[in-house]
């Protein structure tokens, strides 16, 4: 090398220190490969709440008093609240005053609301849903241990009402129990259940569901 001109011997320098740089940038890069890309991030920004992600409200069923309602203005935290109905049928809300709640339905009430809210509130969007019902009852009464009136929920059956009166008092007769039902004219019928046949695996359909202001008689 030492008969090596001046130039030569610079450019093997800076040869070498180019191989260098590309050797180490590979190097890092096939880590990087090896060890896989970084993982993404899976949380996502919270979504505002809007009307299309609200709960869907029962159409159907008819507000009663004792209810508990839960009211959802959009946007207005000051106007969304549970709120139980009155024994007048009616509930209180912030601008709006009194509303008649009982005998409507949960779109007809959300209807109402929006409606007298208009004067406060630009394209007032309502939710109202049933959150607890306390106005459909039905009565159990007789050879039980705790005989009385109970909310309804949905899908009791006359087995069930049992169950929640307690069960049978010793003396009970299980195989002559009966439901009393008024139909919309007002009269009445008799329905007979066996729960003795019901235990054995018999007449299983006779386990129907009970309706509201039904009357079971456990003689």
């Amino acid at each position: 090398m030492k008969n090596w001109p001046a130039w030569a011997i610079k450019f093997g320098l800076l040869l070498c220190v180019v191989l260098s740089g590309s050797f180490w940038e590979q190097a890092a890069h096939s880590n990087q490969t090896d060890s896989g890309p970084p993982a993404a991030s899976t949380s996502s920004p919270a979504q505002p709440d809007s009307p299309s992600r609200k709960a869907h409200a029962d159409d159907t069923y008819i507000i009663g008093e004792d209810d508990v309602l839960s009211i959802n203005v959009w946007k207005e935290p000051d106007l969304t609240r549970l709120i139980p109905v009155r024994s007048d049928g009616k509930i209180s809300l912030p601008l709006i005053g009194e509303v008649q709640a009982a005998g409507r339905t949960p779109a007809q009430l959300q209807q109402d609301i929006a409606d007298k809210l208009q004067s406060y509130i630009t394209e007032p969007q309502v939710t109202v849903i049933v959150q607890e019902v306390h106005s459909q009852k039905f009565n159990i009464l007789g050879e039980v241990n705790k005989p009385g009136s109970y909310p309804l929920a949905a899908g009791t059956t006359i087995v069930d009402a049992i169950a929640l009166a307690g069960g049978f008092r010793d003396f009970a007769k299980k195989k002559s129990v009966y439901v009393l039902r008024q139909n919309s004219q007002g009269e009445e019928s008799r329905i007979p259940f066996n729960y003795q046949e019901f235990i054995k695996g018999k007449n299983v359909s006779r386990n129907i569901k009970i309706e509201p202001h039904d009357t079971i008689v456990v003689p």
